[in-house]
């Protein structure tokens, strides 16, 4: 009796990565956009320090949303956790009002 054995992965599992993926570029720039304009207008320094320091900040933040999106135990749960915290940073931006 001959086996045959299915190639290649399971579809679900394909599109869990492709959800990953797909957090990991938008959800991920999204975070790092909302923390830089948070930081940009909280930080007490002048205009264009607290813009550059606060760049600097959202560039650290990308890659460690990028690893919590691929740690997160599902794709769904990624999507939820990125999206909490970009609307939490977004929030905290738009509360503290335009840049002076």
């Amino acid at each position: 009796m001959i086996r045959y054995r299915r190639f290649g992965t399971p579809l679900r599992y394909r599109i869990d990565v492709a959800a990953r993926i797909a957090a990991a570029l938008f959800g991920a720039y999204a975070l790092a956009a909302a923390v830089a304009m948070a930081m940009a207008r909280a930080l007490p320094m002048s205009r264009s320090e607290a813009v550059t320091t606060a760049t600097i900040i959202g560039v650290l933040a990308l890659p460690a949303a990028v690893i919590r999106i691929f740690a997160a135990r599902s794709a769904v749960r990624a999507w939820i956790e990125i999206g909490a915290v970009t609307l939490i940073a977004a929030l905290i931006a738009w509360r503290l009002g335009p840049p002076a």
